[in-house]
């Protein structure tokens, strides 16, 4: 595909995005969640602290594993998180997903082995805490990752995530109350302070560091023995405590992570990139040009072409050629039989020219929609 000009182009696109809005940085406390005292590493429970204990019913086990290939199954299987997910590189993807849930808390470890473009958003009753690998490259609403770069969202925050292959990351997700109470054990209740929207702290580099790596260990461990957490509901209390201990260590003496002039600049790219993709996605099946889209996000085609590129390494056209795919895809493969044809799904996003729908298509995930419309009927995607 050539790239778009604001002139009579081809058409582009068309419906719906995924789901973490622009970085807000802290506010109230200039250091973040906690203050700049040291919390000491505890080996259990505070004395005085009253953690809240859940009704745990575990309809799901406390320990799965999910490795797949498909993109839009980035969703399946995770109930706190809703994730919408493009591959960004034609070649076979590769995602391993972990999930350890605790007695009132979970750890989700991801890693992934090509370019992905992910949007993420906290379900509602859960803090999130996210830091990553050492080798890990990537940016967060344009912010590049970094050492010593941690994030913190509330719920329905989103992040729109461009990770690199390499990728490893891992997401701890908290009830407030539970952090709470470890605070007011240690006469520190006045300190906690939630996040507002999706928020970038920096933090000790080799705490974040030893934060990841705990975390790492631990859904290593439930990955052989799932056993372990599965059945013993002593060994998730403990490890939830540990956890909390272990994030309340990293988090104290936080501060707002400062972005650079070139940061700044990132961040307004992926704001222009965001604005065009979600107005590609509200005309689902409409002639889409990339006139359109400097109209929608307010700039010219060459700052449009400049922020396609540098977020996500593609020109506007062939990422809304691919976002499209993706949405086809994921029509198909919810489709009960009868319900829809593969024509029809194409249409809906834009797609006039069959054939060539067909053929990008599959080299996009390495069969033709026909097939992925057929395997549907068989058995649907978990």
């Amino acid at each position: 595909m050539t790239s778009g000009r604001c002139v009579a182009d081809r058409p582009l696109l068309a419906h719906n995005s995924g789901a973490f809005p622009l970085l807000n940085c802290p506010t109230g406390h200039g250091n973040g969640l906690v203050s700049g005292q040291t919390s000491e590493r505890s080996i259990g429970i505070p004395q005085n602290a009253r953690m809240v204990k859940p009704s745990v019913s575990l309809v799901r086990p406390a320990v799965t594993v999910h490795e797949f290939r498909d993109p839009t199954a980035a969703n399946a299987g995770i109930e706190l998180i809703d994730q919408d997910a493009v591959q960004l590189q034609s070649k076979t993807l590769g995602v391993r997903r972990v999930i350890v849930r605790l007695e009132a808390a979970t750890v989700v470890f991801h890693s992934v082995n090509l370019r992905v473009r992910t949007h993420t958003r906290v379900h509602e009753g859960q803090l999130a805490y996210v830091t990553f690998g050492a080798q890990a490259t990537g940016t967060v609403n344009g912010m590049p990752v970094r050492p010593g770069m941690m994030l913190a969202a509330e719920p329905d925050a989103e992040g729109r995530f461009v990770v690199d292959a390499g990728w490893e990351s891992i997401t701890f997700l908290l009830r407030p109350q539970d952090i709470r109470a470890h605070l007011k054990a240690r006469r520190r209740g006045s300190e906690f302070r939630r996040p507002h929207g999706l928020e970038a702290l920096h933090v000790n580099p080799e705490r974040a560091l030893a934060l990841f790596e705990w975390g790492k260990l631990l859904v290593e461990t439930a990955a052989r023995q799932p056993a372990l957490f599965n059945d013993r509901e002593r060994e998730r209390i403990a490890a939830q405590v540990e956890l909390v201990e272990t994030l309340l260590t990293t988090l104290s003496g936080a501060s707002d992570l400062q972005p650079t002039r070139s940061d700044r600049t990132r961040q307004a790219r992926s704001l222009t990139v965001k604005i065009a993709e979600d107005y590609a996605l509200l005309h689902a099946g409409e002639p889409l040009y990339v006139t359109d889209l400097c109209r929608a996000a307010a700039v010219s085609e060459r700052t449009l072409e400049y922020a396609f590129k540098e977020v996500l390494a593609l020109t506007p056209v062939a990422y809304l050629l691919r976002l499209r795919l993706h949405r086809v895809r994921q029509a198909l493969l919810a489709a009960t039989p009868g319900t829809t044809t593969v024509s029809a799904e194409a249409l809906n996003w834009g797609f006039w020219h069959f054939g060539e729908f067909s053929r990008a298509y599959k080299e996009c995930f390495g069969e033709l929609p026909s097939e992925t419309l057929r395997s549907s009927r068989v058995e649907p995607p978990r």
